[in-house]
């Protein structure tokens, strides 16, 4: 997710960015996105001791930032078609801020925008209980260097936070020029499990079809990219689905919406609408793993009692196994262990 943001920023011409890290999970950013070569731009790492708000966040960028005009995006949304048009826009000046908007279901559960017969901006408000409106902030927003003095002149909002919501606010409330764009096609907030896999969907729903790797007495279905040094054996793929390097598929099915990443290991399993991260290995399952989101480095087996089928959101190098009390045939009875200390 953290890599389609940069790549959207990429190719809107964006050559600094700025990733806010919090302290404990910094070190795993670092090593992923690097200092931002591989995408063509230059990454700092700005560390936010406390998830204070977004606009705290934006304070904390303050150095980094300085007077320049910048792209906000938070690392959890995704965009089809990308932003380069709204960039160039913006660029041509004239706007303390753009905010994109999309319509939703569930506005109570957002920044929800209030737009004049004008199409204008008269209210931001954050998770209303009374939403005015069904327009929802996408996570990814615009701003001069205005935000800064708005995002000082707020106070925290009920929940403790400094909110960009607010701040924007304060810009228009002041005089300031604010845009709304609402965007057309599909958005994904991937906040969620369901959200995540949705997402997954869409991306793989506009794969080519492209076979690098080894198929022994195996065949693909559908758009399906077998990465260079990916070998199946006895194995079906059904597409839309992307097998990663170096993993082996061995007598599995994979079904549609499926993204296995690298240096994975399935053997008699069937897996469909899953995301499996690197390393990760599935083993001997008597029913399908369907809807799951494994993370680095998991273990899925099974012993003699395990049900029909599996549902899992499974954090990194973690194992799943089956209970063996209290377990009726037919119910789930699963456990997790962790080999991380801070894990939940």
């Amino acid at each position: 997710m953290l890599f389609y943001g940069i790549e959207a920023m990429a190719a809107a011409g964006i050559e600094e960015v700025g990733i806010i890290i919090a302290p404990e999970t910094g070190d795993e950013i670092r090593e992923a996105a690097g200092d931002g070569s591989r995408f063509g731009l230059r990454i700092e790492y700005i560390v936010q001791d406390d998830p204070l708000g977004l606009a705290h966040a934006v304070l904390t960028a303050e150095p980094f930032l300085g007077d320049s005009p910048f792209v906000m995006y938070l690392g959890d949304n995704l965009l089809q078609g990308g932003m380069e048009p709204l960039v160039e826009e913006f660029r041509k000046g004239g706007r303390d801020a753009m905010i994109l908007l999309t319509e939703v279901p569930d506005p109570e559960n957002f920044g929800v925008a209030e737009l004049g017969p004008d199409g204008g901006i008269i209210n931001l408000v954050e998770k209303p209980s009374e939403p005015k409106s069904n327009l929802a902030l996408v996570g990814v927003y615009m701003f001069t260097s205005a935000i800064h003095a708005a995002a000082k002149a707020i106070e925290p909002s009920p929940r403790g936070e400094l909110e960009i919501t607010d701040a924007t606010q304060y810009i228009v409330d002041n005089g300031g020029r604010v845009d709304p764009h609402i965007v057309e096609g599909w958005r994904k907030d991937t906040g969620r499990l369901e959200d995540m896999l949705e997402a997954n969907r869409l991306i793989l729903g506009a794969l080519t079809h492209r076979i690098d790797g080894e198929l022994i007495d195996s065949q693909t279905e559908g758009p399906v990219v077998i990465e260079a040094g990916a070998k199946l054996i006895r194995s079906t793929v059904r597409g839309p689905a992307i097998i990663g390097a170096g993993t082996t598929l061995t007598d599995c099915y994979v079904g549609p919406y499926s993204a296995i990443a690298e240096d994975c290991t399935i053997e008699r399993a069937e897996i469909e609408h899953s995301i499996l991260l690197t390393g990760s290995e599935v083993r001997d399952l008597p029913g399908r793993m369907e809807s799951s989101l494994l993370g680095r480095n998991v273990t899925v087996s099974r012993d003699d009692r395990q049900p029909r089928a599996y549902r899992l959101m499974v954090g990194d190098n973690s194992s799943v196994g089956n209970a063996r009390s209290g377990c009726t045939p037919g119910s789930s009875s699963a456990w997790t262990q962790s080999n991380r200390p801070d894990s939940r």
